[in-house]
């Protein structure tokens, strides 16, 4: 389980969470933690689900034909926290289904894409997670914040995995050290939806495969 994550909003988290799960092998699941600004569904074309209250989460989640990934929105009310809402995630997604399609549980990889910010719910997803992929553009205030979601993540004891720069053609020189991890790709700025641009989803490939070698060293 990897947290998409990034300190300020706006910056491509999920188009950042779909671009991944479009290239990483074996049909990914994407899961929208942000409650407030949830925006997955809309971006994947699938429609939200509606509540938490199941017993089984997984049966909620959708197919996106654009992005050949499953999908599970964000729930449409609290009753179940978000962390434990997390958790049944991760063990429903590994368990493999033993009495569900085959076509839901291909694959053992989930992508959270997770809230803006620094507060609770940021940090929530961030703690779940096994790792972090950090997502930011090149801009100085952007970068910055990326740096203290790192250091969020290192202080609940998640290690970050790697990062993808979007909306840039540059490479920082110093975004390696800054982070504290590899730097997975540089994603150019596209007009209009980047992931039906060739450019853009050539980059989130090889981000993709960048991130496998990244999870097998930590």
């Amino acid at each position: 389980m990897l947290a998409i994550a990034g300190g300020k909003g706006g910056v491509g988290k999920t188009t950042s969470a779909l671009g991944l799960a479009a290239t990483l092998p074996g049909r990914p699941l994407v899961v929208d933690a942000d409650r407030d600004m949830p925006d997955l569904h809309a971006l994947a074309a699938v429609p939200r689900a509606e509540s938490t209250n199941t017993t089984d989460v997984i049966d909620r989640t959708r197919y996106s034909d654009a992005y050949d990934c499953r999908v599970l929105p964000a729930p449409t009310d609290d009753t179940v926290a978000t962390e434990e809402w997390l958790i049944r995630i991760r063990s429903g997604w590994s368990a493999g289904g033993s009495n569900k399609s085959s076509t839901a549980r291909t694959s053992p990889v989930t992508l959270i894409d997770t809230p803006a910010g620094a507060g609770i719910n940021a940090a929530v997803p961030l703690r779940v997670a096994d790792g972090v992929v950090l997502v930011s553009t090149a801009c100085a205030p952007a970068l910055r914040d990326a740096a203290k979601t790192a250091s969020m993540a290192r202080a609940v004891g998640t290690p970050v995995v790697g990062a993808i720069l979007v909306r840039t053609s540059a490479r920082p020189p110093n975004a390696s050290d800054l982070f504290g991890c590899p730097l997975l790709a540089v994603v150019p700025e596209s007009t209009g939806r980047p992931l039906t641009d060739r450019r853009v989803r050539d980059r989130y490939d090889a981000a993709a495969t960048a991130l496998e070698g990244a999870v097998e060293r930590v």
